[in-house]
């Protein structure tokens, strides 16, 4: 079974055994979480909000550096800034 699910802002297609990364989580390294209110995905069509899905933290880490420009044309403004995003990788242990 697969599920469309919401974790951290944003909607994934997972399915069992599947290793995905995701914006940062508040859980620790090797703790189990879970997300309910998933869309379900099966043979016969969707289930709107019938699915459960549970997830293992495997690591938490910091994405490339994306570097944003700013320059105003003809002024002489330019400006450098950068960040690097905040991800957790986990795993998918289970879809209910």
């Amino acid at each position: 079974m697969e599920a469309i699910v919401t974790i951290a802002g944003a909607q994934f297609r997972v399915k069992k055994d599947d290793t995905i990364v995701v914006p940062k989580l508040a859980g620790d390294v090797d703790a189990t979480l879970e997300f309910g209110g998933a869309i379900g995905i099966t043979s016969n069509g969707l289930n709107p909000g019938g699915a459960t899905v549970t997830v293992k933290v495997l690591e938490h880490g910091r994405d490339e550096t994306v570097l944003v420009f700013h320059k105003k044309r003809r002024k002489g403004y330019q400006k450098l800034n950068g960040h690097r995003q905040r991800y957790t990788r986990v795993r998918i242990t289970g879809v209910a």
